[in-house]
């Protein structure tokens, strides 16, 4: 019987739309970016913001993003495959003819403002100009905007992740994410990168 010539398996293309991490600041974003990274997947950073005690393992920012709101789009197009980091106020602006999958970081909202308030204090800026009461319902009202909006968005899929239960369930989380990107990942260097010892203010 004549041997079959060894074929190796075709490569996935890469996807050709951009994925989005978004959510709130303080709410998961750059942990979602260290993940997807070790999975294997593009990441659109400059790394201009240092990592610090905020974030020990990197802030994962594209300084660019920032000027969407003033209609700096020119940049868009390096997103295509990769995944970019995005806070929820500025998904409005991002331009329409692109197809883009967003990861939307979920937190409680008691643990964001704690968060936020530490990195405050870090820094030595005021912690009092709003109460956390007021902030919240500020916080509540802008995310039920914003999943409001993105539920009219032809060229957005969106998912949703509970950064809790990221810790909690890991590898159901990874695979879910998988599924989603549709995109081949490393999943077990995805699990290794969540720490519980990084899940500062825990409230749940």
């Amino acid at each position: 019987m004549p041997i079959k010539p060894f074929s190796r398996p075709k490569k996935k293309p890469s996807p050709r739309f951009i994925t989005l991490i978004s959510g709130l600041p303080r709410s998961g974003t750059s942990l979602m970016m260290q993940m997807l990274e070790a999975g294997g997947m593009d990441i659109l950073a400059d790394n201009l913001r240092a990592a610090d005690e905020d974030n020990l393992q990197g802030y994962y920012e594209f300084e660019r993003v920032k000027k969407l709101r003033q209609g700096d789009t020119a940049w868009i197009k390096q997103g295509v495959g990769r995944a970019v980091k995005i806070i929820s106020a500025l998904l409005e602006y991002l331009p329409s003819d692109y197809q883009y999958k967003i990861i939307f970081m979920q937190r409680n909202l008691d643990e964001i403002l704690a968060s936020q308030k530490q990195m405050l204090i870090r820094r030595g800026e005021p912690i009092d100009k709003v109460s956390d009461a007021e902030m919240a319902s500020v916080f509540k009202e802008h995310i039920d905007k914003v999943r409001a909006w993105l539920s009219r968005q032809a060229n957005m899929q969106v998912l949703y992740v509970d950064y809790p239960t990221l810790f909690k369930d890991m590898e159901s989380q990874v695979k879910i994410l998988a599924e989603f990107l549709d995109i081949p990942l490393d999943k077990d260097a995805m699990l290794k990168v969540p720490d519980e010892r990084l899940y500062r203010q825990r409230r749940t």
